[in-house]
């Protein structure tokens, strides 16, 4: 039996990079799965290609801001498969701009995404599972970025660290419903995102080509390379599984050894 047999999960941001990992992960681990995602179309071409391989898939497009489509999005779910028990707030996004002209917009797009949103998936997401009596996993994504503040994106620094703190929160308040928090905090990441930051910063000035940042970014990863989704899955499964049973508020670095805290 797989680890994840006859468990249901919500993956938000999963119709690629991290997201789509983990939920191809997650149903090879026996696994009913949502994929969640802004871009629906995308959603159903990787749920698709799940039930294809005879796995239990269905994609929502959801805005994961927007709590009356959170709560949409988990009553599909339920309606599909009969319950949740784990929810992944994955989403987020970058937009790069330096320290000094970063501004509100900028600002406040970033955590309504990467902060409001995963406040809203956990409260949701935690309402579900009380109801329902047998506990859950609630995971969150943050970053190293989390843990350390870079000025080419501080409102996203500052996003991921309001994850971190979130997590711990969610972990002190639902701990006596039997429902774990915790969160991970990835690298870089060869994804569509970290593509789009090196977009936004060649049309900025200031870099010239695509790979530089990544390149420059990365020099100081101890085993040598940028990662992969599939590097973090792995992980994934572990938070999401009976494995980590005894194990809430924490957050776990994936990072191949950028930042040592």
């Amino acid at each position: 039996m797989t680890r994840l047999e006859g468990k249901v999960a919500i993956v938000t941001g999963g119709a690629q990079g991290i997201g789509e990992g983990i939920v191809r992960r997650l149903a090879a681990e026996g696994a009913k799965v949502t994929v969640a995602d802004l871009n629906g179309q995308k959603a159903e071409e990787v749920a698709a290609s799940l039930r294809a391989e005879q796995r239990q898939a269905i994609a929502v497009t959801v805005d994961v801001a927007e709590r009356a489509q959170v709560r949409a999005m988990i009553a599909k779910t339920v309606e599909a498969f009969g319950q949740l028990d784990v929810m992944f707030n994955n989403a987020g996004f970058n937009k790069p701009i330096g320290f000094l002209d970063a501004d509100e917009e900028n600002f406040n797009a970033i955590m309504r995404v990467n902060g409001l949103a995963v406040f809203i998936g956990m409260q949701e997401a935690a309402k579900q599972m009380i109801a329902q009596g047998q506990g859950g996993k609630i995971i969150n994504t943050a970053s190293i970025a989390g843990r350390q503040g870079y000025p080419e994106f501080a409102p996203y620094c500052a996003s991921k660290a309001a994850v971190i703190s979130l997590t711990q929160a969610g972990a002190r308040e639902l701990g006596k419903h039997g429902i774990t928090v915790n969160c991970f905090a990835p690298g870089v990441v060869r994804t569509p995102l970290w593509v789009g930051l090196e977009q936004d910063m060649i049309a900025k000035g200031v870099i010239k080509e695509m790979g530089e940042f990544m390149e420059s970014f990365s020099a100081g990863i101890l085993l040598g390379r940028v990662s992969d989704p599939s590097d973090l899955t792995g992980m994934a499964t572990f938070l999401a599984s009976s494995d980590s049973d005894y194990m809430t508020g924490q957050c776990l670095v994936c990072d191949g050894g950028m930042v040592l805290i």
